[in-house]
């Protein structure tokens, strides 16, 4: 009994032992750093611990210094994608409001929110989004009972119990149409609220803030202060040009704000401010009708225009619950290069939308989304084109670590992509 006992720990603790970096080196590939640059044929990728050491040419190095030697066979080697303004962890069925932690629309904080402790490493979605190609995210919840949604956490993909790599790593706020449903109906309503917002937690940090006439909870308006600060960005939802407009004018009043647009379907009309402004876009990764009054001059041109302007843009999947089709959104971008009259990316270009850019964005650094010596080991394998519709990626690693891609969406494809009806249920007769 007692060396069962053992046993069982011991095998509970390896489960805990996270699995080590590998050394490795993938030649004969499809290479693409992630920085804009395009793909390179007879690629080779070299990785030693948990960073790349080189990614370029088979010419560019002469011998290989470990004997894990991949043959890619031309397959197409990229970094691992970034997702930025998804819900990853934060439900398992969606419309089930017991297994969603998304939207808090009841909860009397809303700056304050930290999404962090909510996160559940082993949500389906998660896995799923891991075996699509992706290995960082931003997750957070939506602005629903006030204006702010709260803070949200960048996290990695990877097979662990620790998912959350940097926690409150940015403040949402919802203006436009959104934003002025939660705030009383109207935007005038919703820009009084976050410049009083604003206003309170510059008082709170110089320690003037009054509790008894301050529309903001504690907790909000300490949370606030980072963004005034400037310590940590503030994710604006924001699609009419006029809004975009006077967000950045907010920026000018208070130049420390350190802005980022999210959505922006009208960002094209006011791209050359933006781009003037130093304020970068997440944008909708493809809008080519509008949705809404405040998306009437939406045009599937507006990343391509934005991008030409000098607008740093990342783009998102539309659907914070399910950006596991970030690669397509992108390659429609390369494919309105080809349609007379639009405006649309070079496949580098499109590919760094996805890749290093959010990484930027997301405060991963210099080196983050891409291959390149010093950077993290998140590299991806597939089996065509990553901005082709149909093509999968046939491994990942996360830091250096071979990512297992099994989810339940596999295991039911699995078990019954080969049945035929003797194999069916009793319960099928009928």
């Amino acid at each position: 009994m007692i060396r069962r006992a053992l046993l069982a720990a011991a095998a509970t603790l390896a489960l805990a032992v996270p699995a080590a970096a590998e050394d490795f080196v993938i030649v004969n590939a499809t290479v693409v750093t992630g920085d804009g640059s395009e793909p390179i044929p007879d690629g080779v990728v070299i990785v030693a611990g948990n960073r790349v050491t080189y990614a370029g040419p088979r010419s560019g190095v002469s011998s290989f210094e470990t004997d894990l030697v991949m043959d890619a066979q031309g397959k197409w080697v990229t970094p691992g994608l970034v997702a930025t303004m998804t819900s990853l962890g934060l439900s398992d069925v969606s419309a089930v409001s017991e297994s969603n932690d998304s939207r808090p629309g009841k909860s009397r904080w809303g700056a304050a929110l930290d999404v962090s402790p909510a996160i559940n490493p082993a949500s389906q979605h998660i896995l799923v989004h891991r075996g699509a190609g992706i290995t960082r995210a931003a997750t957070v919840t939506s602005p629903s009972g006030s204006i702010f949604g709260g803070q949200g956490a960048i996290i990695d993909l990877g097979a662990d119990a620790q998912p959350v790599t940097k926690a409150r790593a940015f403040q949402i706020v919802a203006l436009g149409e959104r934003g002025a449903r939660i705030s009383g109906g109207s935007r005038a309503a919703t820009f009084v609220e976050l410049a009083e917002a604003l206003r309170e937690a510059v008082a709170y940090a110089n320690g003037r803030w009054d509790a008894e006439s301050a529309i903001l909870p504690r907790a909000d308006a300490e949370a606030l202060g980072a963004v005034v600060n400037g310590k940590q960005p503030l994710y604006v939802g924001v699609e009419r040009a006029s809004d975009i407009r006077a967000v950045l004018g907010l920026k000018r009043e208070m130049p420390k704000l350190d802005l980022v647009l999210l959505g922006a379907s009208e960002g094209w009309l006011a791209a050359r401010e933006i781009a003037a402004a130093g304020v970068p876009v997440i944008a909708d990764g493809l809008d080519d009708l509008p949705g809404s009054f405040e998306e009437l001059a939406a045009t599937q041109s507006n990343v391509g225009r934005m991008v030409k302007a000098g607008v740093k843009v990342a783009i998102n999947a539309n659907a914070m619950e399910n950006p596991r089709n970030l690669n397509q959104y992108a390659g429609n971008l390369v494919a309105l290069t080809r349609i007379p009259g639009a405006d649309g990316l070079s496949w580098g270009q499109a590919f760094a939308t996805i890749s290093s850019i959010p990484a930027q964005i997301s405060g991963l650094g210099a080196k983050g989304g891409q291959l390149a010596p010093g950077a993290v080991a998140d590299v991806v394998i597939w089996d065509g084109d990553p901005l082709e519709v149909g093509s999968v990626p046939t491994d990942v690693y996360i830091d250096g670590v071979k990512q297992p891609l099994e989810s339940h969406q596999t295991r039911l494809r699995d078990r019954y992509k080969d049945l035929d009806e003797s194999d069916q249920p009793k319960a099928y007769d009928w």
